[in-house]
């Protein structure tokens, strides 16, 4: 639809070949009347992830002496971009193969690789990153969650909030202050395995006014202890390095999902207003509707093009802070405003929750929060300046 060659590096003949394996698992174990399901119950159903774990979604690219299919991050990206574009509402597997199991890949040590990565793959772990907090924000340097030394290891106190995955996790990621008095560079992460502490609690499943499918909670930490084995990398202070390390990659991936977005809402609105009529003739035939589309197509073609540049960035490693940054920010604000008018174009209908550009134009909104709100974004790249 967007008339934009597939670049050289997504053209290997295993690629599409992994892309429809990916869509008819997605077809024959996410039927819509399923993912309705998980939206009513406000969660994906474990036995789910278990599936995807034994189809080998589940950690794509992580090295195959780890458990891992042995894939790139290509793989992950078609995943990424295949459960977006079929509405797998709830699924986040972006988060567990696209942002938490790369913190185990890049800065564990070969005996936390081993013991993690392959039941990351399997389904038996599902991940998720404990940063956010009440009351702090984007501000990770002033979190209030401590981790002090007992032993041989250390004991968690905190709280949590906006958990990604927080009534289903069973492999939480989380940051805390090893350090009180170092600022950023006494933060550690530190990996709590709910099932094997005492003192961890989930709070309530948060609701939200879109994503409904997405278990997103709060966490509580009292006291809770967990062995020196358990420190990400076995150096207290990385934890804000670590974290940092990743973000390009995370907010690139929320740039894949509203790009997909786009085109999903882009193609289900050509659909409906060449057969919806009014005043005798279709929709698509009034010239608004035209101007509207044609203006949304180009907007789309521009942000796929430096979607896939960013892509063949982070393939050799070259993508920047910034850049990051505004392929995040530029995506999903043009994401906000295609859904809106697709929703626009589809008149009262849009508004009911039975059809696609009506979940999409809830669940939107959130990606100019999450990953770093965009008003943040826009700090980031001004610091280039």
């Amino acid at each position: 639809m967007l008339e934009v060659a597939e670049p050289e590096f997504m053209a290997e003949d295993d690629l599409p070949i992994f892309a429809n394996s990916v869509a008819q698992f997605l077809q024959r174990e996410a039927p819509p009347e399923r993912v309705q399901k998980w939206r009513n119950d406000g969660i994906v159903e474990r036995d789910f992830w278990t599936t995807a774990g034994k189809q080998g979604l589940l950690g794509v690219s992580v090295p195959e002496e780890y458990g891992g299919a042995g894939g790139d991050f290509r793989h992950d990206v078609i995943v990424i971009d295949q459960v977006a574009r079929r509405d797998v509402s709830g699924f986040a597997i972006s988060l567990h193969n696209g942002v938490v199991t790369p913190y185990v890949v890049a800065h564990g040590t070969e005996e936390q690789k081993y013991r993690w990565l392959p039941r990351l793959s399997n389904g038996e772990l599902i991940a998720a990153v404990a940063m956010s907090e009440p009351n702090v924000g984007s501000d990770l340097q002033r979190m209030r969650t401590t981790a002090h030394r007992d032993g041989n290891g250390y004991r968690i106190s905190g709280q949590k909030t906006f958990i990604t995955n927080g009534q289903l996790a069973n492999f939480i990621v989380v940051a805390a202050k090893t350090d009180t008095e170092a600022g950023g560079k006494g933060i550690s992460l530190l990996v709590v395995e709910t099932d094997q502490v005492e003192g961890f609690r989930r709070g309530r499943n948060l609701d939200k006014i879109g994503c409904e499918a997405q278990d997103t909670s709060e966490l509580f930490f009292d006291d809770v202890w967990v062995s020196s084995e358990n420190l990400l990398g076995l150096k207290e202070g990385l934890g804000f390095k670590q974290l940092m390390a990743e973000l390009p990659r995370e907010r690139l991936i929320i740039a894949i999902q509203a790009q997909a977005m786009i085109e999903t809402a882009l193609s289900e609105t050509i659909d409906y207003v060449k057969q919806r009529k009014a005043f005798g003739q279709a929709i698509f035939d009034f010239q608004n509707t035209q101007f509207k589309l044609a203006e949304a197509k180009t907007q789309a073609t521009i942000s796929r093009i430096f979607l896939n540049d960013c892509l063949k960035l982070v393939l050799s490693r070259a993508l920047s802070d910034t850049r990051a940054a505004m392929v995040k920010y530029w995506i999903t604000e043009l994401q906000n405003r295609i859904v809106d008018d697709c929703l626009q174009l589809h008149g009262a209908y849009g508004y009911m929750s039975e059809y696609k550009i009506g979940r999409m134009y809830k669940d939107a909104r959130v990606s100019r929060i999450y990953g770093g709100a965009n008003e943040i974004m826009k700090v980031v790249i001004a610091r280039s300046l």
